[in-house]
């Protein structure tokens, strides 16, 4: 047994045998042509990759973990960069990644955030492959011409530009009805409006006396008031529906992760140009998430070697730079040169640059449990026009304090 085992380590795994079955819920075009990038470079290097896209984020991770539970793991599962990993570490069904990491000098060049978001216990569980920021502005440049005004930076002059995009026969806001959509509008409106102090007391301090001060309460309002800017047809639409309405002129703007330039690039839209992208608020900061791959403890030198060669895959400057100019978002990775990537991607390394600006999502300050009960509150509050600020306001902070 032993003979056998020291052959298997001392030559590679046959390339016909190294295969990656990688669950992910990247459906859409722009999402599509970004993980290719991380097929084709796996496939140069000799494997076979077995895609798994399941449509919807909650769909994917809840089939992934369930396979994960139940033994039969997939090789890698896409994950949101977080808290999202916390259990599958305690049960011990994640492969522990410090050798690759070494290997490729993660921890050399990534942001300390994101370093500390892969790492559980001082040893990384998850390969982070970008940073999304999430309280952008994506608007159609022709739209606002026409109507002969400005796009908004803030919330007070999204609000503003209503009146003049309805009269111009446009739809103001591109909403999603979806409820990930309408939490990540409300955190959008969170730091826009009650500014960075109030963000932090609310999602990392669960400060409750701040969700019942004034500062809450104008965010509150702001996000109720936004209801007059969307259209009938918003609620359960997907994200990438909304932003086509951008795309082809019917809505101004939609407030969205920068997941959704890759659907502007997919259309062969140029930023600056046909379309624009102003970060909200931005002397309050820069909300960033991401996306993380994690690798569940498989069996056989195989899979080992399909996994490894992933993970560093995914790791080195050149698939980082090629997938994240698919997917909208930005390498993850401080060596990489971004100084070829759109006016949108310097905007935020700009904003990077100053550790200050760098500002959390609620994913990484809540957990799943909590982020799940806010996000119920948000979209009730949503869609039932008729609950009072303070009905939500209690609404709102028993959620916070669900988890103690």
């Amino acid at each position: 047994m032993a003979g056998c085992l020291s052959l298997s380590i001392a030559f590679p795994v046959a390339a016909e045998e190294m295969k990656a079955e990688v669950i992910h819920w990247w459906t859409s075009g722009g999402e599509s042509a970004a993980i290719k990038t991380f097929a084709d470079e796996f496939t140069a290097r000799g494997g076979t990759w077995i895609d798994q896209a399941i449509a919807g984020g909650e769909n994917a991770r809840t089939q992934g973990i369930n396979r994960i539970i139940g033994g039969n793991p997939p090789t890698a599962m896409q994950l949101n960069t977080g808290k999202q990993f916390d259990e599958l570490v305690e049960a011990d069904l994640l492969r522990n990644l410090d050798d690759i990491a070494e290997a490729g000098h993660w921890r050399d060049n990534l942001p300390k955030v994101i370093a500390d978001a892969a790492t559980r216990n001082g040893s990384f569980y998850a390969a982070p492959i970008n940073i999304h920021g999430q309280n952008w502005f994506f608007y159609n440049a022709e739209v606002f011409a026409n109507a002969g005004i400005e796009p908004p930076t803030t919330f007070a002059e999204l609000v503003e530009d209503g009146k003049a995009l309805r009269d111009a026969g446009v739809i103001p806001l591109a909403l999603g009805g979806q409820s990930w959509q309408e939490r990540l509008t409300f955190n959008a409106v969170l730091l826009g409006v009650g500014g960075r102090d109030t963000y932090f007391k609310v999602l990392r301090d669960k400060d409750v006396d701040t969700v019942h001060g004034d500062a809450f309460r104008k965010v509150v309002e702001t996000y109720g008031s936004m209801r007059d800017l969307v259209d009938e047809g918003s609620p359960g639409r997907n994200w990438n529906d909304a932003t086509a309405m951008v795309i082809n002129g019917k809505a101004a703007v939609q407030i969205m992760g920068d997941w959704a330039k890759g659907e502007f690039i997919a259309a062969g839209m140029t930023p600056d140009k046909e379309y624009g992208c102003n970060i909200i608020s931005p002397d309050e900061g820069f909300i960033i998430g991401g996306d993380v791959f994690v690798f569940p403890v498989v069996e056989g030198d195989e899979q080992n070697e399909a996994q490894r060669v992933l993970a560093t895959l995914m790791m080195e400057p050149g698939p980082q730079v090629a997938f994240n100019e698919k997917k909208g978002s930005i390498p993850v990775l401080l060596n990489v040169d971004v100084s070829g990537m759109d006016v949108c991607a310097q905007k935020a390394m700009a904003l990077l640059q100053n550790s200050d600006q760098q500002i959390p999502s609620s994913d990484f300050l809540v957990s799943p449990d909590i982020g799940g009960a806010l996000q119920d509150a948000i979209t009730q509050f949503w869609n039932a026009p008729e609950m009072s600020v303070d009905e939500f306001v209690d609404l709102y902070s028993d959620a916070l304090q669900s988890g103690f």
